[in-house]
């Protein structure tokens, strides 16, 4: 990929231990698995890595950790999602001068900012000098990032070079290129890839891959090649599975996917807890429909 943000960014989960303290050593396996397997590079620390719960030492480390790990040509970005501008920036700034290759960068985290606050959020961010993902989740910030502040940002901010679109609405991509032509746009939720993918993307910010990365990768890159008929039969035996990644609960389902194919998943901090029961049989349903598709083509 030429550009650090453009291809597959696998959004990575942390592996915490039954006691819930940090397993370094298996996230460093888990990012050189990912680069081994058809992505582009990885992302520490966004909502799928639970950094809220992180302390700053763990934080920090677990960027250090992948950038150590990750072999030449897999792009480490650094998300950098806070309460306000100043901690951000903060982390932009350890980021720099770790080797990070970008940020992603949510809106403030805390308050309902206006446009003007948020466009001054991402300016004082912009200052360290990275290229910047902006990252549009308007359910966890209340803030939505809609194409007519995209622009806003882009005619603020030089450094912001691409969104993650995690809107779920899948006409912003036209109109993101229509009010912000040089913001390049990455497809933000599993289960839109293709639906994106017919907009013009540059990458794709996933979660699944942590589970399923090569069966992730045919069919981004079928979409990318516009083979939308040959990508669609997979895409729909994943994609009850990949809707998870919308929901709530998609930090405990993709470690369950983890898992069950023979990953570490592992659990989560509080305040989540495990799936309930229901949903956890059902999840479990949606990942035997993923695995059997692929297990009948290879047969």
């Amino acid at each position: 990929m030429t550009k650090p943000w453009h291809g597959i960014l696998t959004a990575t989960a942390t592996p915490f231990r039954s006691d819930l303290s940090l397993d370094f050593e298996k996230y460093a396996e888990h990012i050189q698995w990912l680069a081994a397997n058809d992505t582009h590079g990885a992302i520490t620390n966004g909502s799928l890595g639970e950094y809220q719960v992180l302390t700053p030492e763990e934080r920090a480390k677990l960027l250090v950790t992948a950038i150590e790990a990750a072999p030449k040509g897999f792009n480490i970005v650094a998300g950098v999602g806070a309460y306000g501008a100043t901690e951000s920036r903060k982390w932009a700034e350890h980021a720099a001068e770790v080797g990070a290759t970008a940020l992603m960068l949510l809106p403030p985290t805390s308050y309902r900012a206006n446009d003007d606050e948020v466009v001054a959020h991402y300016r004082e961010v912009g200052k360290v000098g990275l290229p910047i993902i902006a990252y549009n989740n308007p359910f966890d910030t209340k803030i939505d990032l809609i194409p007519e502040l995209v622009a806003k940002i882009a005619d603020a901010v030089e450094n912001v070079v691409a969104i993650k679109e995690f809107s779920g609405d899948v006409r912003r991509v036209w109109k993101i290129h229509h009010h912000a032509p040089r913001i390049e746009v990455l497809i933000g939720a599993d289960d839109v890839l293709l639906e994106l993918a017919t907009g013009g993307v540059v990458g794709w910010i996933a979660g699944f891959p942590n589970a399923f990365p090569k069966e992730s990768a045919e069919i981004y890159n079928l979409a990318l090649a516009g083979k939308f008929t040959e990508a669609a039969p997979a895409y729909a035996a994943v994609h009850n599975l990949f809707m998870w990644d919308s929901r709530k609960e998609f930090i405990q389902s993709i470690k369950l996917a983890m898992d069950v194919v023979g990953r570490y998943g592992g659990p989560t901090r509080l305040p989540r807890l495990p799936l309930p029961a229901a949903e956890e049989a059902q999840c479990r349903k949606d990942i035997a429909q993923a695995m059997e598709f692929y297990a009948k083509r290879k047969n």
